[in-house]
């Protein structure tokens, strides 16, 4: 199933005085499975409805493979939804639930039979095609639902938080088969989630939206490694924001922030600034190293150490999230994986006094206030 790029130009949405998208551009590559994230009420559903053909934009336009289709109605749009509530027929079994739309086209029985056999195989519930949905979990139904969508063969699959309604295991489970599944069908997927952890781990690109707009757009690993400013530190992943004056311009790369609580830190240099500018500064707590004796670093290392206490452990089996107090009173978070067990290490525990340490690179400026 090839599948279609789809274009976002300019597209602005009110509700009556309420502005719930403005100015959205977007360029989704065909086949490719692309995330919008963001919490709830940003308008990341609002613009899949309108991807969809189910809500009309006020101003902008919405391109399939460079052709506009904001008018043309949704039952004649190469465009399927999938949303979190599986909107399944009850009365009808698996099977014909997959083969209803086919049914609606006027496909010989034999052409049903081909495409349901196909995607039963395809989702794995060739042993439950004569079920009814209130005998399947709901993972098995979700499957269904996928299944049905993929039916018509549309050039976009649109999914709207589907796997939400899951426990967390299954959710995981279900987001491995739809990965594997796009690898398998090779459509463009248009994922909307509020789940972080979600978008990043399946997704191609990511466009991360707040308030209508959209505030960062990258691939996983560039939005959470270089958050665009304090709201896609904090929504991506967790992360220790800092705030400090510029003192010292190091290098083209780096610079001295002081750090009210922290004292001098070296910090990457990804944003223009000059001496005397008030920053905010972003640090993820799994990038600070951990240990009881101060480390030995060469001077150019440019590595940053600060000395303080254990404020508070949570120890979740494959890491342990340590609180730790600094001199001056500032909470780091810290987090240690737990890579390997050793019965000679000395575990660091409530009360400790510690040394953290980091790469400049690490810590990244996000937003700049300027003297």
């Amino acid at each position: 199933m090839p599948g279609s790029s789809v274009t976002i130009s300019g597209v602005e949405k009110f509700y009556d005085d309420f502005h719930v998208l403005k100015n959205i551009n977007l360029e989704i590559k065909e086949n490719e499975f692309f995330s919008l994230l963001g919490p709830s009420g940003c308008g990341k559903t609002t613009l899949l409805r309108i991807i969809a053909g189910f809500e009309d934009v006020d101003s902008g336009d919405v391109l399939l493979d460079g052709k506009s289709i904001v008018d043309i109605p949704p039952n004649l749009r190469p465009v399927n939804t999938i949303f979190q509530s599986y909107a399944l027929f009850p009365h009808l079994n698996v099977y014909e639930n997959i083969a209803f739309s086919l049914r609606l086209k006027k496909l010989s029985e034999n052409e049903i039979k081909q495409r349901v056999e196909w995607l039963l195989n395809l989702v794995r519930l060739e042993e439950h095609a004569k079920k009814k949905p209130s005998q399947l979990s709901g993972g098995q139904k979700q499957r269904v639902s996928l299944a049905r969508a993929l039916a018509n063969e549309p050039k976009v699959l649109l999914l709207d938080e589907p796997v939400s309604a899951l426990d967390a295991k299954l959710r995981q489970e279900l987001l491995i088969e739809l990965d594997n599944l796009h690898d398998k069908v090779g459509i463009t997927f248009i994922y909307v989630t509020h789940d972080q952890s979600e978008a990043i781990s399946v997704s191609d690109h990511v466009a991360v939206m707040n308030n209508g707009v959209i505030v960062q757009y990258g691939t996983p690993y560039e939005i959470y490694e270089s958050p665009a400013d304090p709201f896609v530190a904090m929504f991506i992943g967790e992360s220790n924001l800092m705030k400090g004056i510029v003192k010292n311009i190091i290098s083209e790369n780096y610079v001295l922030i002081e750090f009210p609580s922290l004292g001098e830190i070296i910090c990457y240099r990804d944003k223009p600034v000059k001496e005397g500018d008030s920053v905010l500064v972003t640090l993820r707590p799994e990038k600070i190293r951990i240990t009881h004796t101060k480390p030995t670093l060469s001077e150019d290392s440019f590595t940053n150490v600060i000395h303080g206490i254990v404020d508070e452990t949570i120890y979740m089996g494959y890491q342990t999230k340590y609180f730790v107090k600094t001199d001056n009173g500032f909470i780091l978070r810290v987090y240690k994986q737990h890579v390997s067990y050793l019965l000679d290490e000395k575990i660091i525990q409530w009360k400790d006094e510690v040394f953290l340490y980091w790469n400049p690179d690490d810590s990244f400026i996000v937003e700049v206030e300027e003297d």
